[in-house]
C-alpha cells in the first residue's frame, strides 16, 4: 500500500512539487473498459496499466530517473465488442486526437520523451507514432504492451489472451477485492477462424467477440493465483523500469549504433 504523495504520479502530486521538478519523460497508461469473463471487473486493463506504470516509475525514480506518470486513459478500441453490454469503444481516430493533444502539452513543456504503457490488446499505437513524428519531431514517442516484456510461459500454465490465467493472477495480486471467486468464472474457451491464414495469424482481421466466446474470456483462468501474479508483476515492472532509466539517460540525437 502506498504511503504519502508519490512525486512521479501527476494525479497525486501538486504545483509546489511540479513547478520545480525536471521531469525527463512522461508515462501514459492506456487501458480499456470492457467485459473480462465473469470474474474480473470491466476496468481490469485500467488497473493493470496504471499499476504497472506507477510501479515501474517508482523503481526508476529510486535510480534517479525522472518519469512522470500521467492519468490513465480508460477507453480503448473495442470495435469487435460493440454488442457486449457497456463495452466502451474509442475509435483509433479518436485515440490519435487524444494522443496528439497530450503530446502537444509535453512538447510545449519540453518533455521530449513519452512511453505509452498499453494494457489492452485492441490498442495499436504504431501508426499513430509514425504520424506524430511528423507533427512533433522533437518528441520521441514509443509504446509497450506490458504483458509482452518477458516470456509469460514460465510463470503460468496457460497465460491466455483475455481474462485468462495471466490477467487474473495479476489482478488477484493487485486488487483481490475486485475479483470474484474462480468457481464463478467461465472457462474462457474460444473459437478460432476456420480459414488457414487467419487461424495461423499471418492474415489479420478483427474478431467478432460474441461469436468466438460465450463468457467474453479467451483463456482459462482456473489456475490463476495471486502468487503467480505477484512474481510476474515484480519482474515485468523491473524490466520496464530499466527501460525508463535507459530512456531517461538517452540522447535523442544519438539513438543508434
Amino acid at each position: 500500500m502506498k504511503t504519502g504523495i508519490r512525486p512521479y504520479a501527476l494525479a497525486e502530486t501538486n504545483w509546489k512539487q511540479v513547478k520545480d521538478e525536471d521531469f525527463t519523460l512522461a508515462v501514459l497508461p492506456w487501458g480499456a473498459t470492457e467485459a473480462h469473463n465473469y470474474h474480473l471487473p470491466y476496468g481490469t486493463d485500467n488497473t493493470l496499466g496504471e499499476e504497472i506504470a506507477l510501479e515501474a516509475a517508482r523503481k526508476a525514480w529510486k535510480n534517479n530517473a525522472r518519469p512522470v506518470v500521467l492519468p490513465t486513459i480508460p477507453f480503448g478500441v473495442n470495435t469487435g465488442q460493440m454488442d457486449v453490454k457497456l463495452c466502451m469503444n474509442m475509435s483509433p481516430s479518436t485515440q490519435y486526437a487524444v494522443l496528439k493533444d497530450i503530446v502537444q502539452v509535453l512538447d510545449r513543456h519540453k518533455i521530449s520523451k513519452l512511453v505509452i504503457v498499453n494494457a489492452h490488446g485492441g490498442n495499436n499505437f504504431k501508426q499513430m507514432i509514425r504520424e506524430l513524428s511528423l507533427e512533433f519531431p522533437e518528441v520521441f514517442v514509443c509504446s509497450v504492451n506490458w504483458w509482452t516484456v518477458t516470456n509469460a510461459k514460465p510463470y503460468f500454465d496457460e497465460p491466455g489472451d483475455h481474462a485468462g490465467e495471466l490477467e487474473t493472477s495479476v489482478m488477484m495480486h493487485l486488487a483481490p477485492e475486485l475479483v470474484l471467486s474462480l468457481d464463478q468464472a467461465g472457462d474462457g474457451s474460444a473459437k478460432s477462424f476456420k480459414i488457414k491464414g487467419l487461424k495461423e495469424g499471418w492474415v489479420s482481421a478483427q474478431r467478432e467477440w460474441t461469436k468466438i466466446t460465450e463468457d467474453t474470456g479467451v483463456g482459462n483462468p482456473k489456475k490463476a493465483t495471486a502468487e503467480k501474479g505477484k512474481k510476474f508483476f515484480k519482474d515485468t515492472t523491473t524490466i520496464i523500469a530499466g527501460f525508463l532509466e535507459d530512456l531517461h539517460q538517452a540522447d535523442l540525437n544519438d539513438m543508434y549504433e
